[in-house]
């Protein structure tokens, strides 16, 4: 009756739903991790608890995930007087930066300013990852004259960039 009343708790009272296989296995875990805590005194870790019920390791840790509260982004995580930190504060995108953006279409706007032979030795280059040599024979001029153009456009690129 109890295990059959914890089921039924784990299952009304999320907040997001979560489905029943992934709802039992957590009910296991945390039978599991009751039970191993009693008899070694300390808490186990994944790795024990995966092993006692013979489920890989990352079904213990997305079960466990499954059946936590979700927290808000603006949660605060410290308060000081007059300023707080927010969930939001403490992670961050390091590839989604406003500099990044900036610096995107900068690019951009530098590779219109490109002749279309120099934009396709570029892509050639730099898209596809051939040699001087190959784009040479792609693009029907000398391996010396791709080298002159590829710095030439590269230069023009850093310039246009700097402006």
């Amino acid at each position: 009756m109890i295990a059959g009343e914890l089921r039924r708790f784990l299952r009304d009272h999320s907040a997001v739903r979560v489905s029943r296989s992934m709802r039992d296995t957590a009910y296991k875990v945390l039978q599991a991790k009751e039970r191993l805590t009693a008899e070694s005194g300390r808490e186990p870790d994944i790795e024990t608890i995966a092993k006692h019920l013979g489920i890989p390791r990352q079904d213990v840790v997305f079960a466990l995930e499954a059946i936590c509260d979700p927290v808000s982004l603006y949660e605060p995580v410290y308060s000081d007087v007059g300023e707080s930190a927010t969930v939001m504060d403490q992670i961050g995108d390091t590839r989604n930066t406003d500099e990044h953006w900036l610096e995107q279409i900068a690019l951009e706007e530098a590779m219109r300013r490109l002749s279309e032979r120099e934009k396709r030795i570029l892509a050639l280059r730099y898209y596809d990852g051939r040699t001087q040599m190959e784009v040479a024979k792609a693009v029907g001029i000398s391996q010396a004259q791709v080298s002159r153009l590829e710095k030439n456009a590269i230069r023009q690129i850093k310039k246009n960039m700097s402006a």
